[in-house]
C-alpha cells in the first residue's frame, strides 16, 4: 500500500493539473468533515442524505490540505478555487463530475495496493454468519482472515464496531487496506443492497462473490422484490467477481445461474430432488440434525466428503455449504476443511444458544425478516422436545408490509407467541404492534409486552425445562433505538441474566 500519491496522480482518471495543487500530497481521505485532521484531503460529495459540499468550510477549519469536490452547474467539472482559512493560507477545491460514483475507484487509487484476496457476500438473510464462518475457517487451516460487516470490522478476536453493514466507498477502501497491513490474507465482506446501488464496492475485485438468499426485505428502499433482486445481482454482473457461488435452493439464485458464466451451484438437495442444472454444483446427499448439529454428506464438482459441524438449523447448512463451496473454489484444501469443520464456533447472535439446568433453553437470532424468522421456527422445531415460543417485534420507519407477515409466521410455527419491540424508532410501539395483530387468526392469544427484558422474563417463568425460547430480532445488537434517543439493551445479556449465567 503506497503512504502517499499526489493531488494529480490521484485524480489522474479524470483530470490533469500541471501546477503545485497536482504536486500536493494526498496520505489520508476523508467524507466526514469532523474526522479531518491536519493533513488530511476531505471528499465532499452529494451524498443521499446530505451534501457533503455544505461542509467544505468546517474541513479547511479541521486542518484539511485540500478538497476534491463533486462539480456541479455553478462548479464545473475541472474548477480549481482556492479558499483561505486560518492564517489566510488558500486551499484549494478542486471539482470533479460524478464525484459519488467515482468515489470507490478514487479511493482505491490510493489504499488498493495490497495482496488481500476478497470474497463478498450478499443476500437477505445469512452474511454474517458465512462471512464469520470463511473467516473462522481459514484461520483453522492457518491463513489469516478478517471480516467486515454488521458485527464489526476487523480478526474475529477484534471486531471494531461499524455503522452499517458496508461502510462508505472511502472506509471501505481504507478498511481493507489497513486490515491487509495487519496481516489479512483474506477479508470476507457482508455487501448489502444499499452498498451496491450506492456504488461503495464498485472498483473493488472480489476473488469470490456468494449469494444466499433472497426475501422481502429494504422494500422501503427499493420498492421491489425485482429492484432489491436486482440491485444484489449487481456484485456477479457489474464488479469484479472471480467465482460466482450461488444458493440454488433459493428460486432466485437458480434464475442467476443461466445468467452467469462463472458460477457454482450449491444445493442442500440431491441430485434426484433439485431442477437440471448445467452449472458446476456441489451437493448434499444426505444431512442430519441432532443436538449435537449438523452432519453433512456432500459430493459434486469438488469431489465427495463428510462434514460434522457444532450449528443447529436447516439454513446453517445451507451456510456451511456456501462456505465451504467458496473456500474450495479458492483452492482451500478439501481434507483440511473436512478435518477442522468440528472446530468451527457458532456465530455471536446467531442462533445462539444458552442454558441453564433446569430451565428453559433460550436461542438469541438476529431474525428480522419473515423468511429468516420462519427459518429459525422450522430449525428449532426440529430441537424442542417440549413448546416453542417466539418473541420478537418489527423495526419502526421500515417496511411495514412485513409486520403482519411475520406475526403470522410466529403465530402458525410456535406453540406460544410474544410480541415486543425491537427498534421502535420515530413510530408508536403500540401501532407497529398492531400492524402485526392484524396478520394474525387469534390475535387474542398473544402476548403484548413491550419491554424485551420483561418478555423473556415472562417466557421463562410460564416455559417447562423442555421448551425453546427464541428471542428474535436484535442478535448481536446492544442498543435499542427508541423515538428521541439510543439506549443499552442487549438480548444476550437478558438470556445471561435471567438464567443465571452472568457472575
Amino acid at each position: 500500500m503506497p503512504l502517499s500519491l499526489t493531488v494529480q496522480q490521484l485524480i489522474a482518471p479524470w483530470l490533469n493539473i500541471n501546477d503545485s495543487v497536482g504536486e500536493l500530497v494526498v496520505t489520508q481521505l476523508e467524507l466526514d468533515s469532523r474526522r479531518v485532521t491536519p493533513g488530511t484531503t476531505f471528499v465532499a460529495i452529494k451524498g443521499h442524505a446530505t451534501d457533503g459540499r455544505q461542509f467544505i468550510d468546517s474541513a479547511l477549519s479541521q486542518g484539511a490540505n485540500a478538497v476534491i469536490a463533486e462539480a456541479c452547474s455553478e462548479k464545473p467539472h475541472g474548477l480549481v478555487e482556492f479558499r483561505c482559512h486560518r492564517d489566510n493560507d488558500a486551499i484549494a477545491i478542486i471539482y470533479i463530475d460524478d464525484l459519488s460514483r467515482l468515489l470507490s475507484e478514487l479511493a482505491g487509487r490510493l489504499y488498493a495496493h495490497h495482496n488481500n484476496q476478497l470474497i463478498g457476500v450478499t443476500g437477505t438473510n445469512g452474511k454474517t454468519t458465512i462471512t464469520q464462518l470463511i473467516a473462522q475457517w481459514l484461520e483453522l487451516v492457518g491463513q489469516r482472515a478478517a471480516v467486515m460487516g454488521t458485527t464489526g470490522n476487523g480478526f474475529l478476536n477484534d471486531l471494531q464496531p461499524a455503522e452499517n453493514t458496508t461502510g462508505n466507498a472511502v472506509e471501505v477502501q481504507s478498511t481493507i487496506a489497513a486490515l491487509a497491513e495487519l496481516g489479512a490474507q483474506y477479508t470476507a465482506l457482508e455487501i448489502s443492497s444499499h452498498g451496491l446501488v450506492q456504488d461503495r464496492v464498485k472498483a473493488l475485485a472480489f476473488a469470490a462473490g456468494v449469494f444466499t438468499n433472497l426475501s422481502r426485505d429494504h422494500l422501503d428502499y427499493h420498492g421491489t422484490m425485482e429492484e432489491y433482486a436486482e440491485a444484489k445481482f449487481a456484485l456477479f454482473n457489474q464488479h469484479q467477481c472471480q467465482h460466482a457461488i450461488i444458493n440454488v435452493d433459493d428460486a432466485v439464485g437458480q434464475n442467476w445461474t443461466t445468467r452467469l458464466d462463472n458460477a457454482i451451484a450449491v444445493s442442500l438437495l440431491p441430485e434426484s430432488e433439485r431442477a437440471v442444472c448445467d452449472t458446476p454444483t456441489v451437493w448434499a446427499n444426505q444431512v442430519t440434525y441432532s443436538e449435537q448439529g449438523i452432519a453433512i454428506t456432500f459430493d459434486g464438482h469438488f469431489g465427495s466428503g463428510h462434514l460434522s459441524v457444532p450449528l443447529i438449523g436447516e439454513f446453517n447448512a445451507s451456510n456451511v455449504m456456501l462456505a465451504m463451496t467458496t473456500l474450495l473454489a479458492l483452492g482451500i484444501d478439501k481434507q483440511a476443511l473436512i478435518n477442522t469443520a468440528p472446530q468451527l464456533e457458532p456465530v455471536l447472535g446467531r442462533m445462539e444458544l444458552f442454558m441453564a439446568q433446569g430451565k428453559a433453553k433460550v436461542v438469541v437470532d438476529y431474525a428480522h425478516t419473515p423468511d429468516a424468522l420462519e427459518k429459525a421456527l422450522l430449525a428449532l422445531r426440529v430441537h424442542c422436545e417440549g413448546q416453542l415460543w417466539a418473541i420478537f417485534g418489527c423495526g419502526g420507519d421500515r417496511d411495514k408490509g412485513k409486520r403482519p407477515m411475520m406475526a403470522e409466521i410466529g403465530e402458525r410455527l410456535a406453540d406460544n407467541v410474544i410480541l415486543s419491540d425491537d427498534n421502535p424508532r420515530s413510530e408508536d410501539p403500540a401501532e407497529i404492534v398492531q400492524d402485526m395483530l392484524a396478520g394474525m387468526a387469534h390475535p387474542q392469544q398473544a402476548i403484548v409486552e413491550h419491554q424485551r427484558f420483561s418478555a423473556l422474563q415472562h417466557a421463562l417463568n410460564h416455559a417447562s425445562e423442555q421448551d425453546i425460547i427464541l428471542l428474535a430480532g436484535k442478535g448481536h445488537e446492544d442498543y435499542q433505538v427508541l423515538a428521541d434517543k439510543t439506549v443499552h439493551y442487549s438480548d444476550r445479556e437478558s438470556a445471561q441474566q435471567l438464567l443465571g449465567l452472568l457472575s
